[in-house]
């Protein structure tokens, strides 16, 4: 693995010492596999912006070939970024998925065409399930994955499960393209002639001959045990994925399950807590209400009040002029 190259400064002691050791070991901490596997975690939106900035740093400090390599690197197609994103949320189910590659591909050069078969069938299965997982992913990641590019990750899957080289470059989860399977898995086209060769044809074999028959006879039965050994592991490998998968896919089903029920109890407090609110609102208006009354009363009873005490005031003022005039 290449390394980012980092300056050494002379001896100067004291501050400049101290300053040599820190540019150092800023060098040396971020090597430009570090920058890559950024670069290649970043959404696709964000890797150029990225690319032309780790680039540009990688230049001011004079390492001339990381800056080179960092700017070689292509952005990723939006399928491509999603097989990426998947080796890197789901490690573990990733490295499994290597490994039932590597044992199907290893099957694939011994299985006679009834095991290919079923091998392919449940290939596909996880490789379905896969690829959903990815599509899921993108969408969480906000990025969501059209038909064709959920087909281009499928074909990826398809390839690290056929091809070795294929598996190396969706391991390091640095794929800037789609990958393509080859047409046929390893060995399908020679798996029908190795068996027939085997079987014993023609007239009874000669005495002479007869060890060499049986030499030939435990050969074949061996190489069919080997087959069903090597159907067997496969087949149990495949299962365990499938299994592995449904289980994941369940955990995350009741991940969502708890993640809704949290938000319906939230929303049911929010809704219980505004009723509270409009309910007390209510009873609010009501005793206002009843107090607007109450004043509307009194004031009609003053307004009353008033005039009588207006009417009684002219009453008595006329009295008085009355009395007045007869004094005069």
């Amino acid at each position: 693995m290449e390394r980012r190259r980092s300056g050494h400064g002379r001896d100067t002691g004291g501050h400049d010492t101290e300053k040599a050791e820190s540019v150092e070991t800023a060098g040396t901490a971020e090597p430009v596999e570090t920058v890559l596997s950024e670069l290649y975690s970043a959404p696709p939106g964000e890797f150029v912006p990225r690319r032309e900035e780790r680039a540009a740093a990688a230049r001011t400090a004079g390492r001339k070939e990381d800056a080179r390599r960092i700017h070689a690197a292509r952005r990723p197609t939006l399928a491509a970024w999603a097989a990426n994103l998947l080796t890197r949320s789901r490690p573990e189910e990733a490295r499994r998925f290597l490994e039932l590659g590597q044992a199907l591909r290893e099957a694939h050069r011994t299985l006679d065409a009834a095991g290919l078969r079923e091998l392919s069938a449940q290939r596909r299965r996880i490789v379905a399930a896969l690829s959903r997982q990815a599509a899921e992913l993108a969408s969480e990641a906000g990025h969501r994955l059209s038909p064709a590019a959920q087909r281009e990750v499928e074909s990826t899957l398809r390839a690290v499960l056929a091809d070795s080289g294929a598996a190396d470059e969706w391991a390091a989860g640095r794929l800037a393209v789609s990958l393509v399977p080859p047409s046929e898995f390893p060995a399908d086209s020679a798996l029908g002639a190795a068996p027939a060769a085997a079987e014993p044809r023609g007239p009874a074999p000669r005495p002479k001959s007869s060890r060499r028959a049986s030499a030939a006879g435990d050969e074949l039965a061996e190489r069919r045990g080997r087959r069903r050994e090597e159907l067997a592991r496969a087949r149990q490998q495949a299962e365990r994925a499938e299994r592995r998968l449904r289980d994941g896919q369940a955990a995350k089903a009741e991940v969502s399950l708890r993640r809704a029920e949290q938000r319906r109890d939230r929303a049911r407090e929010t809704v219980n807590s505004a009723e509270e609110r409009l309910r007390t609102a209510h009873e609010e208006l009501g005793r206002v209400e009843r107090e607007h009354r109450e004043a509307a009363e009194r004031g009609r009873g003053a307004a009353e009040e008033v005039t009588a005490a207006e009417q009684e005031s002219r009453t008595a003022s006329r009295r008085v002029d009355r009395l007045a005039s007869r004094v005069g």
